[in-house]
């Protein structure tokens, strides 16, 4: 994956982590909900409240930290970031032996990790922007975005095995020491970080916490990028529930095969990520990132045809095999242009305003999509899902605004301390 482009031991520190961080999350996937299914005997309304409102109040919650990272180091953050996920989730196996486990506290611990996964990611892209140089971005970008695939290949089977053999909440002891691990990765990196400059009004202001909705919806590619990916993610996202309940229900698979028809497809992840540099080589950044983004949005439709058997079941592995392979390009290319198009001083309040964004539209279409699924018919919910996703190329930036976007100038930098 590295392709003979060295980006230094400081970054390989921060893969490294990653790495061991997403295989834990991989590992441990679904987890929670089978937990409160076996343990706490949850029904579907609490299932689902598990996955959708643990992230939506998860995003409430982080969006005053994002303004509150900006100005600190960030190394220190990501280290807290590790250890605050880690100790949430020993809370559940403490729990578990006591025989103490209720669904409250899986509730809580799900927004919590919510909440400091969204502050770490805003972290390490600000981070990432000042350890390498902007042309080493998109390199780093794709090896994150391939890492991620590789767990998403391998975690879910193991973690199946695992649960297999061990229960559910052995998987949740394995997701907190990655994260422990992943804390230490990140302290082994060493080196110098300054300290970034703030205003002298050190207390927060309300104002403060819309910064980085304000530089995103004030910049012309931004702002419909933000909006693509909050719709295309949200519509993708509230669709697997209800392709979930038709194939194993109504069309018969087997979770065997359920499995398969999404693990496989997750190599066009890595096939993507190895294209994007290339690509954007070739034909240019904007040409990728909108001709990739609106590929991808062609796919998903096709899953409304579905059928039983061995047809159906390589109907769904050739749709999502284009459709990864196609995100698996657009991914890192469209964060590396969120990284060079944000300044230093913004990047921690703009990523964060973006994931709050992302994951609150996800778990509230995914609610939509509940209830659409119970009135319509879970293939009637995905084929509309699909038709939706359709339209989302129209959310990407124009070709024509994002060069003007480049001569013109971004947003005012924020006033200096003595003009506060």
């Amino acid at each position: 994956m590295s392709g003979g482009h060295r980006l230094g031991r400081r970054f390989g520190w921060l893969w490294g982590a990653y790495g061991t961080s997403a295989l834990g999350t991989w590992l441990a996937f679904g987890a929670l909900p089978l937990i409160a299914i076996q343990v706490l005997h949850a029904g579907p309304a609490e299932v689902a409240a598990l996955s959708s409102a643990g992230a939506a109040v998860g995003a409430v919650v982080a969006v005053p930290l994002g303004p509150w990272v900006e100005f600190r180091r960030k190394r220190p953050v990501l280290i807290g970031m590790d250890l605050v996920r880690c100790a949430a989730l020993l809370t559940v196996p403490a729990a578990f032996a006591l025989g103490v486990l209720t669904f409250v506290q899986l509730l809580l611990v799900s927004v919590v990790v919510a909440a400091a996964d969204i502050t770490f990611r805003a972290a390490s892209g600000a981070y990432l922007k000042t350890l390498l140089p902007a042309e080493d971005l998109l390199v780093a970008n794709a090896r994150f975005e391939s890492t991620a695939w590789t767990t998403t290949i391998i975690g879910p089977p193991l973690g199946g095995a695992a649960i297999g053999l061990l229960g559910p909440v052995a998987t949740v002891v394995a997701d907190a020491v990655s994260y422990l691990l992943s804390a230490l990765g990140i302290r082994a990196m060493g080196g110098p970080e300054p300290r970034p400059e703030r205003r002298e009004a050190a207390r927060l202001r309300a104002g403060d916490l819309l910064d980085g909705w304000r530089y995103v919806l004030a910049d012309a590619t931004l702002r419909p990028l933000l909006f693509n990916a909050a719709l295309f993610n949200g519509l993708v996202m509230a669709a697997g529930p209800l392709l979930a309940v038709l194939m194993l229900g109504r069309l018969g698979f087997a979770p065997w095969q359920y499995g398969l028809a999404f693990a496989v497809p997750s190599i066009g992840g890595l096939l993507g990520s190895r294209l994007a540099r290339p690509l954007v080589a070739r034909f240019g950044q904007r040409e990728v990132l909108v001709g990739a983004g609106a590929l991808r949005a062609l796919w998903p439709v096709g899953l409304a045809f579905l059928g039983p058997g061995t047809g159906g079941l390589l109907l769904v592995m050739g749709v999502e095999f284009g459709l990864i392979l196609c995100c698996g390009v657009f991914n890192p290319v469209c964060a590396t242009y969120r990284l060079e198009r944000t300044p230093a001083d913004r990047v921690a309040r703009t990523l964060s305003a973006w994931a709050v964004t992302t994951k609150a539209s996800t778990a509230f279409l995914t609610a939509v999509w509940g209830v659409l699924g119970a009135v319509l018919g879970p293939r009637t919910a995905i084929g509309l899902a699909g038709v939706l996703l359709l339209a989302t190329p129209l959310l990407l930036p124009r070709r024509a605004a994002a060069r003007d976007s480049e001569r013109e100038p971004g947003p005012e930098p924020e006033p200096a301390p003595n003009r506060a």
